[in-house]
């Protein structure tokens, strides 16, 4: 007769636990990679919505002009007079041929200060303008 060996008997068993650790901890990192790698043109404004918005690839000599809710101007994050605006942008152009300036203005900024920094920045030879929206 044979009697069961609770050695012989048990089955040989997978601990899940650390493999579940490993790939909650790989999940974390994409996740947090993810997040660093999304970049940010300008300040945080509420960009107006455009059913024809689309990405596109911009030419890679480009600044980001914001205008956020009070009507503040900033060039490339940095605080800037609109008087002063077509200079600091002639700087930075420098040499280069073309220069892409992106308008990234609040949907509660008035029209009529957009069109004024969009005239200044036109003073300055070289340089196109596009205008930041969200698609719907």
């Amino acid at each position: 007769m044979n009697v069961p060996n609770d050695d012989n008997d048990s089955l040989p068993e997978i601990n899940l636990t650390p493999m579940i650790d490993v790939v909650f901890a790989i999940l974390t990192f994409f996740i947090l990679a993810s997040l660093l790698l999304t970049r940010s043109e300008g300040l945080p404004v509420n960009l107006p919505s455009a059913k024809t918005a689309t990405q596109q690839n911009q030419t890679p000599t480009k600044l980001t002009v914001t205008i956020d809710e009070q009507g503040k101007v900033s060039l490339d994050r940095q605080r800037v007079e609109v008087s002063e605006l077509a200079t600091r942008v002639k700087a930075l152009k420098g040499n280069k041929p073309e220069l892409l300036a992106i308008v990234n203005a609040d949907r509660a900024v008035v029209h009529g200060q957009v069109i004024t920094v969009m005239d200044e920045l036109r003073t300055v030879p070289g340089v196109k303008l596009g205008i930041a929206t969200q698609p719907k």
